[in-house]
């Protein structure tokens, strides 16, 4: 029995499945930490416009018959503008002026009257209260005769304004009325800027807000020009954002505006802040692990990943800006990093080196 279990021995042996390949490193999408990887100060485009602009407009309702300046004109306050047709208001002042001289003969007439009943009264021709009466009558004509001065100053005020005249030196950036169109009062006709006063107007959205504050600087390039820096400094930051685009308002002056400033041109705006000192990295890169922000460090060596605790300054569209717990020259996966546990090996692609 013994001799036959021997003979099975090799035979046994030689059944039993031999031991599984060990798997390959599991590819993982990774990028360099590097200079080329820190966190770029804010950088939105905007438009260079006037911190004065002021919509011109009509007081009264009316035909234009005449406009004497274009886009570009430069005007003085003062300045006639536009013009309606005064006619219609010639004659409603005309209307109010005949209405107070009628009052004003009302009123000398009921005085007169006045008199004499005072004079019957000393006599004890009438009584008391025929003389109430017309005392009554003579304070009526009284207000009468201050109600249509009023109405005939305010329809001379009508005529006058049918001429349209500039309240601000400045120039004219809008047109949007023509001779014989018919406006509203209100209706804006033109606009105009004060060019000596220039700053941009940036939209920000609600992930650049943060450190965003009044006097910050910032630095201007224009579009046509982008080898020529400006200094500027936040002005204004609307309380609110825009219910459309849901971005905040900001503008930014210029500290010394030149000649080359034209309204309307396009600039980029570079704002310096705090939450861009840092790495920035894709949102991918950064997880949560054991309660704490991580990104997934691949160990040079050993090819292994570990979670490394991190610190976010900032999560802005295009990343997230690291603060703290990377180094120049590290290793971390960007892609995939719910399916990672440390200890694991990894075969690392590098991000740049793709398509």
């Amino acid at each position: 029995m013994k001799r036959l279990f021997l003979m099975l021995l090799p035979l046994l042996a030689a059944c039993e499945r031999p031991a599984p390949p060990p798997q390959p490193p599991r590819p993982a999408l990774v990028m360099t930490v590097g200079a080329e990887t820190s966190g770029a100060p804010t950088v939105l485009v905007g438009e260079v416009r006037s911190r004065y602009e002021s919509a011109q407009a009509f007081r009264v309702a009316g035909k234009i018959v005449e406009r004497r300046v274009e886009v570009g004109s430069a005007v003085s306050k003062g300045q006639l503008l536009a013009r309606l047709d005064p006619a219609d208001a010639g004659l409603s002042a005309q209307a109010a002026q005949a209405d107070v001289s009628k009052a004003e003969a009302d009123l000398a007439l009921a005085r007169t009257e006045l008199e004499r009943q005072r004079k019957l009264y000393e006599r004890k021709f009438v009584s008391g209260t025929v003389l109430d009466m017309q005392e009554a009558q003579y304070k009526s004509a009284q207000a009468r005769l201050e109600q249509v001065r009023a109405q005939a100053a305010v329809a001379g005020n009508q005529s006058r304004y049918t001429a349209l005249s500039a309240d601000r030196d400045g120039v004219v950036t809008a047109i949007r009325a023509e001779p014989g169109q018919v406006v509203e009062a209100g209706e804006t006709i033109a606009t105009i800027a004060v060019p000596s006063a220039m700053e941009v107007a940036v939209a920000v959205p609600e992930s650049r807000m943060q450190g965003l504050a009044l006097d910050r600087p910032a630095e201007i390039r224009l579009w046509a020009d982008r080898d020529t820096a400006y200094r500027g400094r936040i002005r204004e930051i609307a309380p609110a954002a825009d219910s459309a685009t849901r971005t905040f308002m900001v503008r930014v002056a210029f500290d010394q505006p030149d000649p080359r400033l034209r309204l309307g041109m396009t600039a980029g705006v570079q704002f310096h802040d705090a939450t861009t000192a840092g790495l920035l990295l894709p949102a991918a890169a950064v997880s949560q692990h054991a309660g704490r922000n991580v990104v997934w460090k691949v160990d040079a060596r050993t090819r292994q990943v570990h979670p490394v605790p991190v610190e976010s300054a900032a999560f802005r569209e295009d990343g997230v800006i690291v603060s703290a717990g990377l180094h120049n020259g590290d290793q971390v996966v960007i892609a995939g990093v719910h399916a990672l546990h440390p200890g694991l090996t990894v075969r690392p692609v590098a991000a740049e080196s793709l398509p």
